[in-house]
């Protein structure tokens, strides 16, 4: 098609690039406090190496939330649907 015209909202590319990079990050958080609370169980840490992880993955999850605010993303919207998959963050 040539001459063919792609009209792009800019504004709702930025705000769905916004979502897709925290819905990564907020993937990746997910990960890693399984792997925390994995490693606890199974007694891999020290009693303080437990506890700073803890606050760290407190501080995460309070970061994201205001991260999602600043730019007037929900929680739920992180959660993408892969069809036959299911969605892509568990539910809690």
């Amino acid at each position: 098609m040539t001459g063919a015209r792609l009209d792009l909202d800019r504004e709702q590319m930025g705000r769905d690039l916004v979502t897709l990079v925290l819905t990564v990050v907020e993937l990746l958080r997910q990960l890693m406090e399984r792997q925390a609370i994995r490693r606890v169980d199974q007694g891999d840490l020290t009693d303080e190496q437990a506890d700073e992880i803890g606050a760290t993955l407190m501080m995460l999850d309070r970061r994201m939330t205001e991260l999602c605010e600043q730019h007037g993303v929900r929680p739920e919207d992180l959660n993408l649907d892969l069809g036959p998959l299911g969605s892509l963050l568990p539910r809690d």
